[in-house]
């Protein structure tokens, strides 16, 4: 069978770039035999996906000296398939980064609020779950490459408070090891002494005759995260970084309410090309944060660990069909990479 020959290159050439910055990729896609489901190593989470067609195109990322193999695959459309390549990349110029692993109901005070509140998966078995598949998934494949890449970094809500600013190193600030103590302790009076207590479910709605559907929703919403039943100051509170993953002093948290542009800053300034993209969720803060995948894929080579991720997952007690649709997707326009295809390269003795 003829390999499928697209006519235009899949480079888009900028006006100020030097050429000796730029190459032809030769976009030849060669059909797979026999192709094999993707993100099919961790069923509990992920349901794998399938596609009738799958296509082996050329190396993308080829750095010089490269250490670190990221085989990767996106789905197109015109060419009606999934598309495999691999990726040699200089592990020292790539960073981690756990978009949002929100230390709730993981045993440092930070609690979900009763009898009725919600907080990152919205109950606390989803948030247990979730906390299982970070143990299981994330955090090993987190720690197998600490020592090889640039960066390992965390996203979390709000701006850098006074507590959080003790505990973890920062674009412009590293702590020593006395305030990490100091902000560790803070944060324990901080989260421990919140009244975890908001409002119970409204007994009564008062419903019109003509529109009784749209009276229910507005005084009963699906998602209410708010004082009613959160309580007062639920959200003003340090959002730790989750004890599931093993925090490294040097390893780096990026503040949202900060924005990107510091962000790329830092990473560009310390000589950072290439993102491996884990975290939560991935329908929402996964991809529209200060760290998502839709700000960094516009300066970066981003590769998304789709089975280091996952949805949110309303109406199921599996995220597995939901980060299957979320990762589909995103992959129209990223690359898609899974834990087990993220490989140091073995150097010969």
């Amino acid at each position: 069978m003829c390999c499928l020959l697209l006519t235009e290159s899949a480079l888009s050439l900028a006006d100020d770039k030097p050429s000796s910055n730029v190459r032809t990729y030769q976009n030849q896609l060669k059909p797979l035999t026999d192709p094999q489901p993707l993100l099919a190593d961790y069923p509990e989470f992920f349901e794998p996906i399938i596609e009738q067609a799958h296509f082996e195109a050329p190396p993308l990322v080829v750095d010089d000296g490269a250490d670190l193999n990221v085989r990767a695959w996106r789905f197109s459309y015109n060419a009606r398939g999934i598309i495999e390549m691999p990726n040699h990349l200089d592990a020292a110029r790539t960073a981690i980064i756990l978009v949002h692993p929100w230390g709730i109901d993981d045993g440092q005070g930070w609690q979900t609020p009763e009898p009725a509140g919600v907080c990152d998966f919205c109950t606390k078995e989803k948030n247990h779950l979730a906390a299982r598949h970070t143990r299981q998934v994330v955090r090993p494949f987190i720690n197998s490459l600490r020592d090889k890449v640039g960066f390992v970094m965390y996203s979390l809500p709000g701006g850098r408070d006074p507590i959080r600013h003790k505990l973890y190193r920062s674009f412009t600030h590293r702590p020593t090891e006395q305030q990490r103590k100091e902000g560790a302790a803070e944060l324990t009076k901080a989260l421990t002494s919140f009244n975890y207590r908001g409002k119970a479910l409204p007994a009564t709605l008062k419903l019109s005759k003509d529109q009784p559907v749209i009276d229910y929703f507005r005084q009963f919403p699906g998602l209410d995260a708010g004082a009613r039943y959160n309580n007062s100051g639920f959200w003003s509170l340090p959002n730790p970084v989750t004890r599931d993953v093993d925090v490294d002093p040097d390893d780096v948290v990026i503040y949202d309410d900060e924005g990107y542009e510091p962000l790329k800053k830092f990473l560009k300034a310390n000589g950072i090309r290439h993102v491996l993209l884990t975290g939560y969720a991935t329908d929402m803060c996964f991809c529209r944060t200060t760290a998502g995948y839709e700000n960094l894929s516009k300066d970066f080579n981003v590769f998304l660990v789709g089975d280091a991720s996952l949805a949110t997952f309303p109406s199921n007690t599996t995220p597995r069909f939901a980060v299957n649709a979320a990762i589909s997707f995103a992959a129209l326009n990223q690359l898609v990479t899974q834990v087990s295809w993220v490989t140091p390269v073995k150097k010969e003795k």
